[in-house]
């Protein structure tokens, strides 16, 4: 196939939009009192209304609209003063009433903005910073859930989940692959968990994403898109998109067609698997929720009108005020303060409490910042990462690190002689810096007499190697600084070491 400009086709790309459903964080439902608990025993928290028995009625929940307004602020919405329920209805066997009470025709915020970040180059150490609109953020119900027990070819219904408050978040069809959506819904993450409207853990469903995946040639019309539905981790998202965008290619290269359809995506395979065609488009038969008034915000504490309290409704300006340090400008500030690299701010910034434990390590020691990132994403996330740990359960305090770099900072230990201390204190962390240090004898040598005698044993004992030098092969004095390092287990500076020995072989 040519094209009038250059007598081929442009390659064909990939184009992704997301739906993430995020379950906010609340003690209770939506619209009613129910607790809010992962793990619970099964139908053990519904009320009636959940359970959608007749004569009951919705009561929206304050907390879920003010943690909807303020991530809407976050990601730089617009936030709509007013805005409408609606019913989407549809016959699931976990949704009791036959309909969920969503925000179809104006949501609650509308025309945002999320900024990410991902790697690119050999090293993975350029930072590429790219930015997806998101076109609005609404509340709605979440649906039970459906246990289907094969043995007893059955089916059986929890509640719990039902009426659990969740912001549906649609990011427009603007990334190209599973890294980049990967990067923005990990930068989602974070912000709703500095934030504390979300706890964003994918594992327990309290983050799901749907991804919109189609292929197109650029300059020509969107192709027909695929919904890959309820992904569960970062990583599957990113491999469940790219095997689509492999996938669409290849069936588009071999004369095929793209149906229009939900797939799952199989972890253990790595592929996507149809589940229903959408064909038949569904009528989800929107109507306006009969039994909710128009939710209203206000601006300011001046807007709300005489007569309603500004303590029972929804203030922009109270909720802007309380808007936290957002993962971005901590980095900025992270490099700005420290010096320290763009890429290991992101570290820093995206392991929970590495941030925190790296500045109180900071504040504790005389070494530069420079010198502590180094011991705190090699040494202490290397440890942390092999054992699977969280930051919070390092055997190793912010204090004892430091007291560890302030010695070999001093010159009383050496560098290498303090990275076997740190080994020695994950092992062992009811022991201090100090007592192991005296226990093991790892103090430097700094005696100048002690060191004279151990390099003139070093150089009485290898002849050979000292004629070498003399004949003015100087790499040879590499050896004898090895000797020397050898017999002294490390306790040496290579800097004096280096001038004894030169002296004596010159």
């Amino acid at each position: 196939t040519f094209d009038q400009s250059n007598g081929f086709l442009p390659q064909m790309v990939g184009v992704v939009g997301l739906e993430v459903h995020a379950q906010i964080q609340s003690t209770s439902k939506l619209f009613s009192g129910s607790h809010v608990r992962f793990l619970a025993p099964p139908n053990s928290l519904v009320s009636h209304f959940d359970a959608s028995l007749p004569g009951t009625l919705p009561v929206l929940n304050r907390r879920c609209v003010e943690a909807a307004v303020l991530t809407g602020l976050a990601l730089n919405c617009t936030i709509n003063r007013k805005s409408l329920f609606d019913r989407k209805h549809y016959f699931y066997a976990d949704m009791p009433a036959g309909y969920q009470i969503t925000q179809q025709r104006v949501p609650i915020a509308v025309n945002g903005m999320l900024v990410y970040s991902h790697f690119e180059g050999r090293r993975r150490n350029q930072v590429v910073t790219k930015s997806v609109k998101i076109k609005q953020i609404q509340l709605e119900q979440d649906s039970g859930k459906s246990l289907h027990d094969d043995e007893q070819s059955q089916t059986l219904i929890d509640l719990n989940r039902a009426g659990v408050g969740l912001m549906e978040l649609v990011m427009e069809p603007e990334m190209c692959c599973g890294e980049e959506a990967a990067a923005a819904v990990r930068e989602l993450q974070l912000i709703l968990q500095a934030l504390g409207t979300c706890q964003a853990n994918m594992a327990e469903g309290q983050l799901r994403v749907d991804a919109n995946v189609s292929v197109h040639r650029p300059g020509e019309p969107l192709g027909v898109r695929t919904e890959v539905k309820n992904i569960n981790s970062v990583r599957h998202l990113a491999k469940a998109i790219d095997y689509e965008i492999q996938r669409q290619m290849e069936v588009l290269q071999s004369a095929g067609k793209v149906l229009n359809e939900t797939r799952a995506f199989d972890s253990k395979s790595g592929n996507t698997i149809p589940m229903r065609d959408k064909e038949g488009l569904q009528d989800y038969r929107f109507m306006p929720e009969p039994n909710l008034p128009p939710l209203f915000v206000y601006k300011s504490e001046a807007s709300v009108p005489a007569g309603v309290d500004p303590a029972q409704v929804v203030v922009i300006d109270r909720l802007s005020a309380q808007l936290p340090e957002l993962p971005s400008v901590k980095r900025t500030r992270l490099v700005e303060t420290y010096g320290i690299l763009q890429e290991h701010s992101f570290t820093l910034v995206n392991e929970d409490g590495l941030m925190d434990y790296f500045e109180n390590v900071v504040q504790t020691t005389k070494a530069e910042p420079r010198k502590v990132i180094g011991w705190v994403i090699k040494e202490l996330m290397g440890n942390l990462n092999s054992q699977n740990l969280k930051v919070s359960q390092s055997p190793i305090s912010p204090c004892a690190l430091a007291e560890l770099i302030n010695l070999a900072e001093s010159g009383h230990i050496s560098s290498s002689t303090a990275k076997q201390v740190f080994q020695e204190m994950w092992k062992a962390p009811e022991k201090t810096v100090g007592q192991i240090v005296k226990e093991q004898d790892l103090w430097m040598i700094n005696d100048k007499e002690e060191l004279q005698k151990i390099c003139r044993r070093i150089v009485d004992s290898h002849p050979e190697e000292v004629q070498i030098i003399r004949r003015g092969n100087k790499k040879v004095l590499n050896k004898l600084m090895g000797e020397v390092q050898r017999e002294t287990k490390g306790r040496t500076d290579p800097v004096q070491v280096r001038a004894i020995l030169e002296k004596m072989v010159s």
